[in-house]
């Protein structure tokens, strides 16, 4: 229980400043730079055939420290491919609250000509550990993993653009829950990517907690303390994507929802949608925050429309398993 109030935390109060204190864009992207002239240190620790791609099995060196585990997904041929990037969920439970989520779905993506990149967030990465005892350590430990997802991210687009294989041209992100938190930002940041499918996602912190009509918060205030939110926050407005939604242009945005997933009601999910930069789409499912394969045959759809893919088999999309 304790795991799951901390990841509603992260993914939907994390950071805000008082209106009157709102942070200017431009010094906020700055939060998000690195070195892109330090080495990647790519290790490939092995690879496999899978249905007409090449699943390779590598790290390379994250700008914050560590390593970051990935999949890169390669199709047969000489290219030049479209990239992707996927971003998985914290579902907690969930066996595929990791790299391995989108998996099965960058294989078919392959096919049709996308190479993939899959990467595990560091709140999965080996010696990570959340501070369950101090809540409000806690949301620090949460909100700079997802400020080291955004970073592992755009380092990612360095390793696809010294690929020879890479068109630089067309490149997308999908992520969902909280990657979609991250993506959200990332939009605002990271200019080299030029569509983005966000999945049951929430992107305007401050406002979705202390909105009276989101009952399911009153607990998170009663025993942090209001003032400890806004505390937190003023001094953590990177980590809220409100600050970066209307600045997504030129990049294009595709939100999807569940209409069952209660906590982001489709009231909600429209005021969050209003607040990104054209162009834009969203749609929503009848189904929950895993969304369904309705979703994943749309994304893929709307994925091959922007990046000039070939036809995406669907009937193989139809085939991989509901996520859990």
């Amino acid at each position: 229980m304790k795991v799951f109030c901390l990841l509603i935390c992260f993914q939907i109060f994390s950071a805000t400043a008082f209106a009157q204190e709102k942070p200017r864009y431009e010094d906020l992207v700055r939060e998000f730079d690195y070195d892109r002239k330090s080495p990647l240190d790519v290790r490939e620790t092995g690879r496999q055939k899978r249905d007409g791609a090449t699943v390779v099995d590598l790290s390379y060196a994250s700008p914050r420290g560590g390593r970051v585990p990935a999949y890169l997904v390669v199709p047969k041929g000489r290219g030049p491919f479209a990239a992707v990037l996927f971003g998985h969920w914290m579902m907690p439970g969930s066996p595929l609250k990791n790299r391995r989520e989108f998996l099965e779905e960058a294989v078919v993506m392959a096919r049709a000509g996308a190479v993939s990149l899959l990467i595990d967030a560091p709140l999965v990465r080996p010696g990570f550990a959340i501070d369950e005892k101090d809540e409000m350590r806690s949301q620090v430990q949460g909100a700079e993993a997802g400020r080291q997802q955004l970073i592992d991210f755009r380092r990612g687009v360095d390793l696809l653009l010294a690929r020879r294989d890479v068109d630089a041209r067309r490149i997308a992100y999908v992520g969902h829950s909280f990657d979609a938190h991250v993506g959200a930002i990332l939009a605002g940041v990271e200019k080299r990517i030029g569509s983005f499918v966000l999945m049951a996602g929430n992107y305007s912190d401050e406002e979705y907690v202390f909105n009276p009509d989101h009952t399911n918060m009153l607990k998170v205030r009663e025993r942090v303390g209001d003032d400890n939110i806004r505390a937190f926050c003023r001094e953590h407005p990177w980590d809220d994507p409100v600050n970066f939604i209307g600045h997504a242009a030129p990049s294009a945005v595709f939100l999807q929802y569940g209409s069952r997933d209660e906590p982001l009601s489709e009231k909600w999910a429209r005021n969050n949608f209003e607040m990104f930069s054209e162009p834009k789409k969203i749609a929503f499912y009848d189904a929950g925050h895993a969304l369904n394969a309705e979703a994943r045959r749309e994304r893929a759809r709307w994925l091959a429309e922007r990046l000039r893919l070939r036809p995406v088999d669907e009937a193989a999309l139809a085939r991989i398993p509901e996520l859990k």
